[in-house]
C-alpha cells in the first residue's frame, strides 16, 4: 500500500501534505489514462511498426518521452519510478522492471516469455489493482481529517 498523507501535528495540514495528495491524484489519473490506452488497443501492432507491438510504458502517451526519439526527459523524473524497485532505478529503461504480479513478473520478463495476450492481461490487472488501491487511499484521505505518524 502506498502511504498518502502524513501530518506534522494532529489536525494540521502542511504544504507537503497537499503536494503528496496532489501527486497521488496525478498518478491516479495517469494510471487511468494508461488503462484507457491499453483498452483502446494502444499496445497492439501498429502501421508504424507492424513487426512488433509497442513497448509497454515506453511507447505510451503517459511516457514523458512519448513520440520524441531524442528522449529529452530523464527516467528518474517519470511517474513510473514509484513502481520500480530502488535497486533497479538506474537501469537504462527502468520502467521495464515494474513488478506487475506478486510472483515477480515484470514488463521485461513478459517481453522475454509472455505472449501479447498474456502481456495485455497482466498489465490490465496491474493497472486496475493500482487504480483501485490509489482510489481507496484518496477516499480514505478525504474522509480522515488527519493521519498521525504513530
Amino acid at each position: 500500500m502506498l502511504t498518502i498523507v502524513q501530518r506534522s501535528k494532529i489536525g494540521e495540514s502542511t504544504l507537503e501534505d497537499s503536494r503528496v495528495l496532489l501527486h497521488r491524484q496525478t498518478v491516479l489519473r495517469t494510471l487511468q489514462a494508461e488503462l484507457n490506452f491499453l483498452n483502446r488497443g494502444g499496445y497492439r501492432r501498429s502501421m508504424r511498426t507492424p513487426w512488433r507491438s509497442p513497448y509497454i510504458f515506453e511507447e505510451s502517451p503517459s511516457c514523458p518521452n512519448f513520440g520524441n526519439p531524442t528522449r529529452p526527459h530523464e527516467c528518474k523524473d517519470c511517474w513510473l519510478m514509484l513502481f520500480v524497485p530502488p535497486e533497479l532505478r538506474e537501469e537504462q529503461i527502468p520502467c521495464r522492471f515494474v513488478q506487475l504480479t506478486p510472483e515477480g513478473v515484470t514488463v521485461d520478463s513478459l517481453y522475454r516469455y509472455g505472449t501479447s495476450v498474456e502481456t495485455e492481461e497482466t498489465l490490465r490487472k496491474w493497472l486496475q489493482h493500482r487504480i483501485d488501491e490509489l482510489s481507496n487511499e484518496l477516499s480514505e484521505a478525504a474522509r480522515v481529517p488527519f493521519v498521525t505518524n504513530g
